[in-house]
């Protein structure tokens, strides 16, 4: 299960009330006219675990991800928070960025024989995308015409020009709803497909969605009103956001968490002036060691979220090892490392308290996929109120999109 609490001053009042009353309207929305989808995604995306029934996967060793962005970073976050607890899970390989040294040593460790292929792009023409995969085509000379065609998954759009790809050489085909947004799409057909069949409990993830979801709407989570409501009333004085997350393995979500805030709440709002909270992602305890001092006494603009692992499930304890010169250390001898990097939040976060810097926690009792479903409802539940506080459209991206048109205009040449 998941514990949150905040340690940020927020009273209610008559007008703050009216703010939450009016998110929590236009969310109630959004989900009630479908016009966004992802609020169904925990039940909806159940249809894909039956139609994988059917595919025999079972000799696959390898999966080969071809997307980037919302078509990547989701399942890198699950992957690398539940990989560690998952026996007899598959190899994931990313090719995601441009970059020429990457995607060299990306192509080298494929095996295509014993690998299923996954092209992802909601668009389906993501110029990163369309690019790697004729070098994977190529490089691995996939035969799109014969058996090869068995191992080439695509997951787009219903009617795009990669769905016309995958139709017309005969291609497993996963469509996302029209009405969700790819940084919002993990738990539809491109999270659930490559997960599942990679050997993850997508069904108890699409159940911890679900339920902090329901829950959600039926108001029994005010603490993410709360939040919101708070982010939205400092956002002009506490413009930096700063996830502090105390686990290696939660590094990937800190990324995907970068990309659904930024790109949703970084806006111009209907009155043509620029709103958005700055995302930071931050890992500790090996954070505290850069970032932590620009936190407690430099520009008090931020605010920062924490998020603790209650039980790593591995016991390993520091010997009981006395060495000559930093005998000062000793006192943590025989002490877990579960135990030291919990205490280090604690500390941090009291630290950071008494600097007066608006803070609050989110801790997991363990690492479980109902826990990590139940998380990015969290997030994206999150990133819809303030959306809507903010007076923005948090579902397009029309700054990104300039960026492409430029990009093809320049490539055009």
């Amino acid at each position: 299960m998941l514990e949150f609490s905040k340690y940020f001053n927020f009273d209610t009042t008559p007008e703050l009330e009216k703010v939450m009353s009016h998110a929590m309207d236009a969310v109630k929305k959004e989900k009630e006219s479908q016009r966004i989808g992802y609020y169904d995604l925990p039940t909806d995306s159940l249809k894909h675990l039956k139609v994988l029934e059917n595919i025999d996967t079972k000799h696959v060793k390898q999966l080969v991800i071809i997307g980037i962005g919302g078509s990547s970073l989701g399942i890198k976050a699950i992957d690398s928070l539940l990989r560690p607890y998952t026996s007899d899970v598959k190899e994931i390989l990313y090719l995601e960025n441009s970059d020429p040294l990457t995607i060299s040593n990306t192509l080298h460790k494929i095996k295509k024989e014993e690998a299923l292929f996954f092209v992802i792009s909601k668009s389906g023409s993501t110029i990163e995308t369309t690019s790697i995969l004729k070098t994977v085509i190529a490089y691995c000379k996939i035969d799109l015409e014969g058996k090869d065609r068995e191992r080439m998954f695509i997951i787009t759009d219903q009617g795009s020009v990669l769905s016309d790809f995958a139709q017309h050489h005969k291609l497993y085909e996963f469509n996302i709803p029209d009405n969700v947004g790819g940084r919002f799409s993990v738990l539809s057909a491109v999270g659930v497909v490559p997960l599942q069949i990679a050997g993850y409990d997508m069904k108890s993830i699409l159940k911890g969605a679900d339920t902090l979801t329901q829950s959600f709407f039926n108001g029994k989570e005010a603490h993410i009103l709360e939040k919101a409501c708070y982010l939205y009333l400092n956002a002009e004085k506490e413009s930096i956001n700063v996830l502090f997350s105390y686990a290696d393995s939660l590094e990937d979500l800190t990324k995907w968490y970068v990309q659904l805030w930024g790109e949703s709440l970084g806006k111009i709002d209907s009155k043509g002036k620029r709103v958005g909270l700055t995302p930071i992602g931050l890992i500790g305890a090996v954070d505290q060691h850069s970032f932590l001092q620009l936190i407690i006494e430099g520009p008090q603009n931020k605010n920062v979220t924490f998020i603790t692992i209650k039980d790593f499930q591995k016991d390993l304890a520091i010997p009981d090892i006395s060495l000559h010169g930093i005998e000062k250390t000793d006192f943590i001898n025989g002490q877990s490392f579960n135990r030291l990097i919990n205490a280090q939040c604690d500390a941090t976060m009291q630290s950071v308290n008494e600097a007066n810097v608006g803070t609050d926690m989110i801790n997991l009792d363990k690492v479980s996929a109902e826990n990590i479903g139940a998380m990015i409802a969290y997030f994206e539940l999150l990133t819809s109120l303030v959306g809507v506080m903010f007076d923005v459209n948090t579902y397009d991206q029309p700054g990104v999109e300039l960026g492409k048109v430029i990009l093809y205009k320049n490539l055009g040449k």
